[in-house]
């Protein structure tokens, strides 16, 4: 029973520490989990006690998963259960890796192992098909943005290892530590490990110049046109949402406007990407918009296609036209328009079993299982590049973030390796309905801003519409299931950051030393087998 409560109490504190600002408490989360991991390995090898450690294990991240991320049920009932139950299981395997490399290396150091191979994790689960980094420890910060401003140097990954390190620090103190002077010692160092971090964040944030006092600025307006995503945005005409949207735009724009931002997927009509600058769609803002205001920009998400004339381009996602004889790909694009050319880049990070199937070369038949969210069914084509777009007349770049997209922390700093001196994230929350899932998704974009130190505007189809400063704070955030447009000033930037410039190097070197101890683990083991 005790070890079931510590099972459980790990997982409560962990998804408590998501909600009402009391990311304070992940400090504490892990310590119960690693408790019952250590008495499990002191009581040696008991009948089925890796099968109960695991099993108890999988309890706390079974919990953490659905307290915090029980809202993906709206999108899609299947789709929730796949992803809180094989996000648990995936995390309680990496956590009985670490049980078995901690009896294996059975020092006292050998609890820190925890931490690389945790690291190592979240950054592998980054970059596969089944990507789901919700919970990355580091983004509990998020929801106390002036806590890490230091990660313009680490990025989330450093949030990741500062987590790990005090747990781990207190789990040392409550073994190691049995006289109550040395405990209180033990104390006063943990304190500083939690109090420093705070205070660099503080100390950046005063010492840093505003890139308003920097920076020519751009007048942007960003357009939350509010349309139902379930029962309307993709069977109502296109035409209609778009005067609804022009509508409430023309108001605020002027001829000091430098862009209009709109939602991911505002474009509904399907369109093809070889004749895309002559399409109906975007003369439709060129002839209502631009031509009354030339120098205006418009960043809008939209659907695109394209068709593949030459067969040894043809993609693993591509779909095949019975009336062509051709394969084509679709995307879900951001789409950029001025006055006489256009620019798309393809959302290349997608929500598995929604925008993909997971290994389309491997699971192609099964592609129409995919969902179907964002007005396309079966999987969706990507790109390799993180494109910017372009503006010439402005000389600048702009990071045309979709949706999800924005939850990535190395990936989003391509762009801006690529030139981005501004981020425009346009998205889609209404799947969600009124829950926390839209909330967190908006204060993860807060953790883009400050590794990057770049100013951004968000346009949610509903949600939380806003503009973010380099520093991580929200400004005219707009209400939910709520028309609005907001107008304000952003400021480019085309310096890197540490964390722009290298990437995340903490995870690379977590991701390089667990990879070289599962191989010298797996090492010794044959050699001690073959010694028998």
């Amino acid at each position: 029973m005790r070890k079931l409560l510590l099972s459980i109490s790990s997982g409560l504190v962990l998804a408590v520490s998501w909600y009402w600002h009391l990311g304070f408490l992940i400090f504490l989360a892990w310590l119960p989990l690693l408790i019952l991991e250590q008495k499990t390995n002191e009581e040696g090898k008991t009948p089925y006690a890796k099968l109960k450690l695991w099993a108890l294990s999988y309890l706390t991240f079974f919990i953490w998963n659905l307290l915090v991320t029980w809202w993906i049920v709206y999108a899609s009932f299947g789709g929730a259960c796949m992803a809180i139950l094989a996000n648990s299981l995936l995390m309680s395997w990496v956590f009985m890796l670490y049980s078995t490399l901690r009896r294996r290396f059975h020092g006292l150091w050998s609890h820190w192992l925890l931490l690389p191979l945790w690291l190592a994790w979240e950054h592998a689960h980054s970059l596969w098909d089944l990507s789901w980094t919700w919970l990355n420890l580091g983004n509990v910060f998020a929801f106390h943005h002036r806590w890490i401003q230091w990660y313009e140097f680490t990025g989330s990954s450093g949030g990741t290892a500062w987590v790990l390190i005090v747990n781990l620090l207190f789990f040392q103190a409550m073994r190691h530590t049995k006289p109550l002077v040395v405990f209180r010692n033990a104390m006063f160092k943990i304190g500083l490990v939690i109090v420093l971090p705070i205070l660099l964040s503080y100390g950046l944030m005063l010492s840093r110049t505003p890139l308003s006092k920097l920076a020519k600025p751009f007048n942007c307006v960003v357009v939350q046109p509010n349309v139902d995503p379930y029962n309307f945005k993709f069977v109502m005409e296109y035409r209609q949402q778009f005067l609804k949207a022009i509508q409430l735009a023309k108001p605020t724009l002027n001829a000091q406007t430098h862009y209009l931002v709109l939602p991911e997927t505002f474009i509904t009509n399907n369109i093809n990407e070889k004749f895309i600058n002559e399409s109906e769609e975007l003369a439709w803002f060129r002839d209502s918009l631009i031509k009354t205001i030339p120098n205006l920009k418009i960043i809008t998400g939209g659907n695109t296609y394209e068709f593949y004339e030459d067969p040894s381009k043809v993609t693993s996602t591509a779909r095949f036209d019975k009336n062509s004889g051709l394969h084509y790909d679709v995307y879900n694009s951001a789409i950029y328009i001025d006055a006489t050319s256009s620019q798309v880049y393809h959302k290349s990070k997608l929500v598995p079993g929604v925008e993909k199937m997971p290994f389309p070369a491997l699971f192609k038949p099964l592609e129409n299982l995919a969902l179907d969210l964002g007005g396309t069914v079966g999987s969706l084509g990507l790109q390799k590049e993180r494109a910017v777009f372009k503006d010439e007349a402005n000389q600048t770049a702009i990071a045309p973030v979709i949706c999800y997209e924005s939850v990535y922390s190395d990936y989003v700093a391509e762009y801006v390796r690529n030139g981005a001196s501004l981020i425009f994230i346009v998205t889609n929350d209404g799947w969600w309905e009124d829950t926390p899932g839209y909330k967190q998704h908006l204060n993860y974009a807060r953790l883009r801003a400050i590794e990057n130190r770049r100013q951004m505007a968000r346009s949610a189809n509903t949600g939380i519409s806003c503009f973010l400063d380099e520093f991580g704070n929200i400004y005219q955030p707009c209400n939910w299931w709520q028309e609005a447009v907001i107008e304000q000033s952003i400021y480019p930037n085309t310096e890197l950051t540490f964390f722009s410039r290298f990437g995340d190097l903490i995870s690379y070197s977590a991701l390089l030393f667990s990879s070289l101890l599962l191989v010298f683990y797996l090492f010794r083991r044959f050699f001690s087998k073959a010694g028998n």
